[in-house]
């Protein structure tokens, strides 16, 4: 990796940090894969067709779940929405199971921009259930001032819904006032597109810095630990 050492980025008027979920603050050790595998092979996908559909998939990385499963099924809306329906129950199971902890630090990070005055959302693709799931395992119901996903805003990356809901929800006066922090390209679109002022990679999760540059995050850190120290003092 070959992120340096930042100074300040942020501006000192940010009033709202949007926090992706999977890959930013929370990992799974490949969990969600696996229940995307497990859904498609329920059926009938398997061998090179697997493959490439998990490509697809890991490409895909950041979008709301349910618009995955349409790509992977295009001609097939019954199906797609059934295949959803099964890789949550698969990843429900697999939650349960233990497969979630929080990247080191993420946390500690919340508390921080909270006790600075700074309101955290924590957004995801998953549906309501699964993220109610994964906060409930943690430990973190409350751990936020709010938690969305995308079908509580309508549409999921890489649109804008989830980041102006946020504002609408927690009463921020100029989106520009808006950080999010997320692992790949559809979380610096979505941040780009609401008209976010600080959109920050982060390389916990799916994708490269090169490639989160290019969507053209405002800054790119190993983990969101190191979020506070682009904050103002």
């Amino acid at each position: 990796m070959s992120v340096p050492n930042l100074p300040p980025v942020v501006a000192s008027s940010v009033r709202l940090a949007v926090l992706d979920m999977n890959g930013t603050t929370v990992v799974d050790g490949g969990a969600a894969e696996r229940a995307v595998a497990e859904a498609l092979a329920s059926f009938g996908i398997e061998g090179d067709r697997l493959g490439a559909a998990l490509e697809i998939s890991r490409q895909s990385a950041g979008l709301d779940r349910t618009r995955v499963f349409e790509q992977l099924f295009p001609d097939d809306a019954a199906t797609a929405r059934a295949a959803s329906r099964t890789f949550a129950a698969a990843y429900d199971r697999m939650i349960v199971g233990g497969c979630v902890e929080p990247v080191p630090g993420a946390e500690d990070t919340v508390h921080e921009l909270r006790e600075r005055g700074i309101l955290v959302c924590l957004a995801t693709g998953f549906g309501r259930h699964t993220q109610n799931s994964v906060l409930e395992a943690l430990g973190w119901m409350g751990l936020a001032d709010l938690s969305l996903c995308s079908e509580d805003a309508g549409r999921g990356r890489p649109f804008p819904d989830m980041v102006l809901t946020a504002v609408l929800a927690l009463d921020v006066d100029d989106v520009r006032q808006v950080l999010v922090a997320g692992d790949t390209t559809a979380d610096i679109t979505s941040a780009l597109r609401a008209g976010a002022g600080t959109a920050i990679g982060v390389l916990t999760g799916a994708q490269s810095e090169g490639e989160l540059r290019a969507a053209g995050a405002t800054a790119v850190v190993r983990s969101v630990a190191d979020l506070p120290g682009l904050l103002p003092i």
